[in-house]
């Protein structure tokens, strides 16, 4: 476990708020007073630019100056140098093909599980802290050199999760569906279910529910349970986990 923090995020946006506001307290008792930077990796949008802005505006109004990884010409120098990191949401394919053309998984692993910045994620950005991003509801429209993400946490996890609506006549696969069709594959870590509104705190060997929904766990060959803000989710970092 050693010191990493992580705060995992399900959503940058929550209706009715504004961008990162549902979560804004979280952030600023995540990062602290000592960290005065934090830099952004925006690979998931592709236009850059325009996330850079919106990511400055929102952290400098918490008090934190924002540097983009992509206005930097040695990005691997960049995280080496950051003192928090932030990776918000978009396409979880383009984002981890991005990592890996430009040799940030390793540097990002070892910033976090090593060195104990802080690791903050959204949406896409959760996904790619976890095992692999076999769990997103992305579409594959690049094409990464692997599903392995960083694996700052031994599991996987959805964002975004949707529970199924029962006034809808909708016959495609629910979300539910969609995870157990993954764990009918061998080997497959458990999955945490993340409703919009809902976020996980990391902090070495603890794990820890927070937000205003809740979420619902995945354990395979096993019924899914449900899980209300606060909840202890420890054992996940803990468990023997065959991918790790």
């Amino acid at each position: 476990g050693g010191p990493r923090r992580l705060l995992l995020v399900s959503n940058s946006t929550l209706h009715g708020g504004g961008y990162l506001g549902h979560c804004q307290q979280h952030i600023q008792s995540f990062l602290g007073q000592k960290v005065k930077r934090v830099l952004l990796i925006p690979y998931a949008l592709h236009d850059r630019d325009a996330y850079a802005r919106t990511a400055r505006e929102k952290f400098e109004s918490l008090g934190y100056g924002l540097d983009s990884i992509h206005e930097s010409c040695d990005p691997v120098e960049a995280v080496r140098k950051s003192e928090a990191i932030f990776i918000g949401g978009g396409n979880t394919f383009r984002l981890l093909k991005a990592l890996y053309d430009n040799s940030l998984i390793h540097e990002i692993r070892k910033r976090v599980l090593e060195d104990g910045i802080p690791y903050m994620g959204s949406s896409a950005g959760t996904n790619v802290a976890t095992i692999s991003i076999n769990t997103t509801n992305d579409m594959p429209i690049v094409y990464p050199p692997s599903l392995q993400a960083l694996g700052l946490v031994p599991f996987n996890i959805n964002p975004h999760y949707l529970d199924p609506d029962v006034k809808s006549t909708h016959m495609g696969e629910t979300r539910e569906e969609r995870i157990r069709q993954y764990h009918e594959e061998p080997n497959t870590p458990p999955v945490l279910g993340l409703r919009e509104g809902a976020m996980l705190l990391v902090e070495g060997d603890k794990a820890t529910l927070q937000g205003v929904t809740g979420a619902r766990l995945f354990l395979r060959g096993k019924k899914p349970t449900e899980h209300e803000p606060g909840t202890d989710f420890s054992f996940l970092l803990t468990d023997s986990n065959p991918l790790n």
